[in-house]
């Protein structure tokens, strides 16, 4: 009996990433579905990004849906910066790691900010959305 009662939270630690597996895997396939009509997409456990042509889409993938969204077109883009740990750093020579960092869209009246979990994702799609902005101007 007592090695039965050994085993119990064990078997709990296995229920519960067995539940946490399946969530991610569901909130994944929210996000293929959504990313289809997408040229480019991100996901990312704190965001998810699409680029059609000069349209960009944000917002939050969820077990059910992606919520939170915003889309605005990078013609009304003034200003693309990549932030580290609340400062503005350059898109060719970023740090390598960092807690916070977020791509922020000027758009004259408010700030979009999209939330990345590895600098160098964040450095890559600054550097390709910089191009497509200059390209749109």
């Amino acid at each position: 009996m007592i090695h039965g009662l050994l085993w119990l939270p064990l078997l709990a630690a296995f229920i519960g990433l067995a539940y946490a597996g399946w969530n991610e895997y569901q909130t994944l396939e929210t996000y293929r579905r959504w990313a289809e009509p997408f040229g480019r997409a991100k996901y990312d456990i704190y965001s998810v990004l699409g680029q059609k042509e000069d349209t960009l889409t944000v917002g939050k993938a969820t077990r059910k849906a992606v919520t939170e969204t915003d889309t605005f077109s990078l013609k009304s883009v003034q200003n693309i910066r990549l932030l580290v740990n609340g400062e503005t750093v350059d898109l060719n020579a970023p740090p390598n790691k960092g807690k916070t960092i977020s791509l922020v869209f000027d758009l004259g009246d408010r700030f979009v900010e999209v939330p990345f979990t590895q600098v160098s994702l964040a450095a890559r799609w600054g550097e390709v959305l910089t191009k497509d902005w200059q390209a749109s101007k």
